[in-house]
Formats: structure tokens, sequence, C-alpha cells
């Protein structure tokens, strides 16, 4: 008796260790490419809009199977770029401004990071993706739809970020900061359009 119960026993640890090895082989590492992938910002004031790319540094997509499980991003805010603006003179004071401590201090913090903490599927590929979002050494959770498509080389994931810039100590011409700043005024809101092209 006691030998069939230590065959069962041994059985049971033997299919548990082999269902964590099986599982363990469906999670999987992505490497985004940075060349591949794209970060576009819009922010919005009074009196109109400014457009630009961030070049991305590095990053993961995690995936289980098919499902998103989490991943990290770091955006180099050193190549911040503007893509509306045609004369060059007004261009480099506004990357000027935006890279200066008004803005980013890209000086002091040249990155910005993103790392998933949580993954919830809404529908086929589509997530509720919360994060922990550092920017000028301030880290806030912020959540945001995500879209993910497996590719024969990896994943694609893509979504749009929407960032509170008075939560990162980003004061300038900031209405939560400031009284009637009038068509001076810039939204606090900032949005930033991610793409991630990840591969094994």
């Amino acid at each position: 008796m006691k030998s069939v119960k230590l065959f069962v026993a041994s059985l049971a640890v033997a299919l548990f260790v082999s269902s964590n090895v099986s599982a363990d082989k469906k999670v999987t590492t992505l490497k985004v490419n940075p060349a591949k992938s794209e970060l576009t910002w819009v922010g919005k004031k009074v009196t109109g809009e400014h457009t630009g790319k961030i070049a991305l540094k590095e990053g993961n997509i995690i995936m289980d199977g098919s499902k998103l499980t989490g991943g990290k991003f770091v955006a180099d805010l050193t190549s911040i770029t503007n893509t509306d603006l045609t004369d060059k003179e007004y261009n480099g004071k506004l990357i000027g401004h935006l890279k200066s401590d008004d803005f980013f201090s890209v000086e002091k913090h040249p990155t910005a990071t993103f790392v998933v903490t949580k993954a919830t599927p809404k529908s086929a590929g589509v997530y509720d993706v919360t994060g922990d979002l550092t920017i000028k050494g301030i880290t806030k959770p912020v959540t945001f739809p995500v879209t993910v498509k497996t590719t024969p080389a990896g994943a694609e994931a893509t979504g749009t970020l929407v960032v509170d810039r008075s939560k990162y100590d980003i004061k300038y011409n900031s209405k939560s900061f400031f009284e009637n700043l009038g068509d001076k005024m810039i939204n606090d809101d900032f949005t930033i359009d991610v793409k991630l092209v990840a591969s094994k």
C-alpha cells in the first residue's frame, strides 16, 4: 500500500512539474525594435497644438502564448522633435523649451519609462494596460487601452497614452498651478501614440 501511495505522490509531483515547465515555455519575452517602433506626442494649448516624435531607447513585450502579460519601454527624451513647425528658428526654440526645466528637464532626466503592472483583457487582442510611468524621476500609475497583434516575427502593440503633466512637476502655463493665464494656458493632458514592434 505504501508503495502505491508513494507512486501516486511521485506521479502527482511529476505532473505538477511538467505542467509548470510547459506553462513556462509559453511565456516569451520579445525585444522591441526601436528603429521600427514609434512614439508620437501631441500637446494642446488655447491657441493650437504641437506634434512631434520621441525615439524609443529600448523595451520588451512579455507574452503568454498570444496573451499580453507584461512589458516595458524606455523613451529617449533627448531625441524629442517637433513635426508641425516649419520655421527652423521657432522649431528649435520649442524643442529647447521642452527640454528645459520648464518641461522635461532632459539634462537631469534624459529618459521616461513605462513598466506594465497589469494587463486586463477586454476583447480579442485588446487590453486595459496599467503601469508605472516615470517622468522627471516621478512615478505615477496610468491606464490606457492597448491593442496587441501577434506576427510571424513576434508582436506589435499600439495604443494612446494620456499623460497629465501636472502630476510630474511640469508646471509651465498650467491651470493647475496658475490662474488667469488666458490664451497662454497649455493643457495639462498631452498624448503619446505608442507603436511597439517586437520580435523573438
